[in-house]
């Protein structure tokens, strides 16, 4: 049987397009279901594009008991999957999927790290703090921002010309690059 991905994510979806079409090509893993937190994401267009069943969700529906996690006590996911989702995740569905919540953090975490550091305000903080290098943290994900036990890093290099767009395309590339590897791997150990 094939293991079971569910990913959460907030805005445009590359990254989870990304991790549809890598599973889409063998048998050992599915993407089943896409989950954002904005109605309007482009991620529900990627996941419909791809035949995989996306669903919107109020900040309500999250953290109450009977809202998502019963859907997700339903599907038992083998891996959740936080991809650009920028809400704090909730405990109630975290103490049922221990060890089974991964995030993806444009930075070398522990550095960028915490509350308000996603996306653009990552790659502005780098180039702003003249860094060398930045890269991408695949971690588990606990109760805090951006504190879970790391998975994986990569980096790649920052030179002074680069601007914070810069920054996002070569960080970009590495998460194309790297995060469905590393969700197979994860799979692959259970």
């Amino acid at each position: 049987m094939k293991k079971r991905i569910v990913i959460f994510a907030s805005g445009g979806g590359t990254n989870t397009q990304n991790i549809i079409e890598h599973f889409q090509q063998g048998e050992f893993a599915e993407v089943v279901l896409v989950l954002t937190n904005k109605k309007d994401a482009k991620v529900l267009e990627r996941a419909k594009a791809l035949q995989i069943k996306g669903i919107s969700f109020t900040k309500d529906e999250l953290y109450s008991e009977k809202g998502i996690l019963p859907l997700l006590m339903d599907l038992q996911p083998d891996l959740i999957v936080l991809a650009g989702f920028l809400l704090k995740f909730p405990e109630i569905i975290l103490q049922q999927f221990k060890m089974k919540v991964i995030n993806i953090h444009p930075a070398l975490l522990p550095k960028y790290g915490g509350k308000g550091m996603y996306g653009r305000h990552v790659h502005n903080a780098v180039v702003e703090n003249q860094e060398n290098e930045t890269g991408i943290t695949i971690h588990y994900v606990n109760e805090h921002y951006d504190e879970g036990a790391i998975i994986f890093q990569a980096s790649t290099s920052v030179i002074e010309s680069d601007t914070p767009d810069d920054v996002a395309e070569k960080v970009h590339r590495l998460e194309f690059e790297h995060f469905p590897k590393v969700i197979e791997e994860l799979l692959k150990e259970q």
